[in-house]
Formats: C-alpha cells, structure tokens, sequence
C-alpha cells in the first residue's frame, strides 16, 4: 500500500469514528441517566435478585443492561483512542503507529463486544427507537474500526518495509 493512501485511510476512518464513538457515549450516558433516574420506582416492585443491581433499565429488553454498560465503555475508549490515534497517525512513524495499532485493536475488541450484545438485543425483540440508533451506530463501528485497524496495521508494514 503506498504511503500516502494508507495515512489518508487510517486518518479519515479515525475521524469518523471520534464521531461515531461520541455519538454512542451520548446515548449510552443519556441511558444510564435515564436508568438511575428511574431505578428507584421500577426496581421496587421487583423480586430480590433483579433488585440489587443498582440500575436497572425500565425500556428495552433483558440484554438491555448489558448493552448500554459495555456501549459506554466501548464508547468511551473508542472516542479516546481514535483522538489519539490521530496524533499517531499524523506522526506516521513506527513507534507511533505501533501505538495506534494497539490501541485501534483494543478499540475494535471492546466494540465488537458490544455489537454482539446490540445483536443479541435486536435478536430479543422490541426496543425503544434511541436503542435502536445506538444498535445500528454499533454495528456500523464494528466495521469502520475493523478498516481503521487494518489500514493501521497495512501502515506498520509499510513503513517496516521503508525504514522509515
């Protein structure tokens, strides 16, 4: 892959997914909000298992917990990594890019965990239409992350290859 395609690629792709992973914090943290603002009078009415986890989703379906903790988490580290992947990028040198590597899997990995769970939820049935955002902004990432890590990792032989 020739130098400059490489870091465009890697560049371009980082940026849409600081968006992309802002996005799914926003939701994520508005859900969790709206989950802790509730929990007190939906929990109360629950049997003793369901009623000692702090928070407690009253929208959605069962595996609505699990998506919404792992989203915010995936959506926290992706927004942060892709900032400073960028940074390594721009630098577009071995110990740098070996960085951004690392740190593009790391975000892929966490993403592709809260996909699964995103596909387990649609798999479930019914969910409210912000969930249904946040599902798809998932499943989109697991892709553009996927690309950004490979577009990565096609730079580190390149400039391995270059001696750069």
């Amino acid at each position: 892959m020739a130098s400059g395609a490489g870091k465009s690629a890697a560049f371009m792709l980082l940026i849409l997914n600081v968006f992309l992973y802002f996005i799914v914090t926003v939701i994520s943290g508005w859900a969790v909000n709206h989950a802790i603002v509730r929990s007190r009078e939906t929990a109360s009415t629950l049997a003793i298992p369901a009623r000692i986890f702090p928070i407690f989703f009253p929208f959605g379906n069962m595996a609505t917990g699990s998506l919404i903790i792992f989203s915010l988490i995936a959506g926290v580290v992706g927004f942060v990594t892709s900032l400073t992947g960028i940074q390594n990028v721009i630098q577009w040198d071995a110990p740098n890019l070996h960085t951004a590597a690392f740190t593009s899997l790391t975000s892929w990995l966490l993403t592709l965990l809260a996909m699964g769970l995103a596909c387990k939820e649609i798999d479930m049935g019914w969910t409210d239409s912000n969930l249904r955002t946040l599902e798809t902004i998932l499943i989109i990432l697991g892709g553009t992350q996927m690309f950004c890590t490979a577009a990565i990792h096609a730079g580190i032989g390149d400039v391995n290859t270059r001696g750069v």
